[in-house]
């Protein structure tokens, strides 16, 4: 299995060099050079399997030859050992043919946790046997930060930093990165919005001298890694409502893309998807690409459900590739674009995409109401995000097909908006009712490359 970039300018890479890789040195996402399937036997023997053993069964395929199949499994095992639900993704039903998809029992409470407990173990295990050590920088609009602290907190072979927007996470979510006192993970709260963040992450990437000296990896959504491992619980989901011998949908509550697009690679190894509902909140990039095909940036305006406040969708860049048929020079073409404010996807492109993707935008007032009335008819408290996700599942959905809608956090990491529409204060698990107590330990930065740098190659351990 090898892995090219959109782009079509860096050279192909394995599983294990794309993963620590993150961003190819074109600036491009990498992206497997074919998808493997799953036949309809295949899917169907997932039935009554454990999480745990599906994920195995579906990423097998893409990981080569870098990690054998005890090991994998071994891997596999450790990343979810901490969840706290044992289905690890269970599913409820909220109305008839509609199911929510529960994903935050993991250890900060939100859907990244499948993914960064997941690449943690994959990332220890790679730079051990290679005896090699890496600086991972992200940037966060709340959740992959602090799941990536808690995937990478204590690891020998790596420092973490990660850049989010100062004032514009939740409390908890700030709290769940700033109080870790592991010396290899640093929270830096950088003036700007997300976008302003994922930029500077981007320009580390391509200042390839920097890059290079402390041997920089990523691990946001940009890290194919991440993508792979959301693909399961499309897989597991589906099966538990007769999959691969009924179809179903999906609703996802998304601003950088990432999470539907694993369902779109769901579908793209056989799944029986028939639609992918994006979901966003009045950021609506995504809703306004799908609709017009003008993808044109604005201003970010802050909302409840900050963990979708974006404009530059970053794996929207890997939907793009396959809508332009896998042409990097298309694809750098529209990337460039956008440095001036926008692009225009061509009709054939658009086309490509509305076959897999359709989207809905919700209010700050509608959210607010679902979250009401979610709680009101079927006692379901729901943070902002899996609100809005709840919202365009129910308005788009087939009576003939089941929907489910990812919830994508507790509605814990974002009380103040839960319990402004609700009346109800959703507390934290016991094993983080301290949270609020902890010691904070933060650096407060300016959205600027060079101090940024200079930083982190102060702060690595020699």
């Amino acid at each position: 299995m090898r892995y090219i970039s959109t782009r079509g300018q860096a050279p192909a890479l394995t599983f294990e060099e794309a993963m620590l890789s993150g961003l190819a040195r074109d600036g491009g996402l990498y992206v497997p050079e074919t998808i493997p399937q799953m036949s309809a036997d295949d899917i169907r023997a997932l039935h009554g399997l454990s999480y745990e053993e599906t994920a195995f069964r579906v990423m097998r395929p893409f990981v080569g030859d870098g990690f054998t199949d005890e090991v994998f499994a071994d891997l596999i095992a450790k990343a979810y050992a901490g969840f706290e639900h044992n289905a690890r993704a269970p599913m409820v039903q909220i109305a008839p043919g509609h199911f929510l998809l529960e994903l935050f029992h993991g250890p900060t409470l939100a859907f990244k946790d499948f993914a960064m407990q997941l690449i943690g173990q994959l990332f220890q295990e790679a730079l051990e046997r290679r005896g090699e050590r890496v600086t991972i920088v992200g940037a966060t609009s709340g959740d992959t930060g602090s799941a990536a602290i808690e995937a990478f907190k204590g690891l020998d072979n790596v420092d973490v930093f990660i850049l989010y927007p100062h004032g514009r996470v939740s409390e908890v979510q700030r709290r769940q990165m700033t109080t870790p006192p592991e010396a290899n993970v640093h929270a830096l709260a950088m003036d700007g919005h997300f976008d302003d963040c994922q930029a500077r992450l981007k320009d580390m990437f391509n200042h390839f001298e920097f890059r290079d000296t402390v041997r920089l990896a990523g691990v946001n959504s940009i890290n194919w890694a991440r993508v792979l491992a959301q693909v399961v619980y499309y897989f597991s989901s589906a099966v538990s409502l007769g999959a691969p011998d009924r179809k179903v949908s999906f609703t996802v509550p998304t601003g950088n893309f990432g999470d539907i697009f694993a369902g779109y690679i769901a579908k793209r190894m056989g799944l029986p998807i028939d639609r992918l509902v994006v979901a966003t909140n009045q950021n609506d990039i995504l809703h306004r690409c799908l609709s017009s095909g003008a993808y044109a940036t604005s201003q970010v305006h802050p909302s409840i459900s900050p963990s979708m406040d974006i404009q530059v969708s970053s794996n929207f860049e890997r939907a793009l590739f396959d809508a332009y048929g896998r042409d990097g020079n298309a694809v750098a073409q529209l990337m460039d674009e956008l440095k001036n404010g926008g692009f225009n996807v061509s009709q054939g492109a658009l086309q490509a995409l509305r076959e897999h993707f359709d989207s809905g935008r919700v209010s700050e007032e509608q959210t607010l109401e679902t979250i009401r009335s979610a709680n009101a008819s079927m006692g379901e408290l729901l943070c902002p995000h899996s609100a809005i996700g709840v919202r365009v599942g129910e308005d788009m959905r087939d009576p003939a097909t089941p929907m489910i809608t990812l919830a994508t956090a507790h509605p814990a990491k974002f009380p103040d908006a839960v319990e402004k529409a609700s009346g109800i204060r959703p507390p934290l698990p016991n094993r983080m009712a301290d949270l609020y107590e902890r010691s904070e330990r933060v650096t407060r930065v300016e959205n600027d490359l060079t101090a940024l740098e200079t930083l982190i190659q102060e702060r690595i351990a020699k």
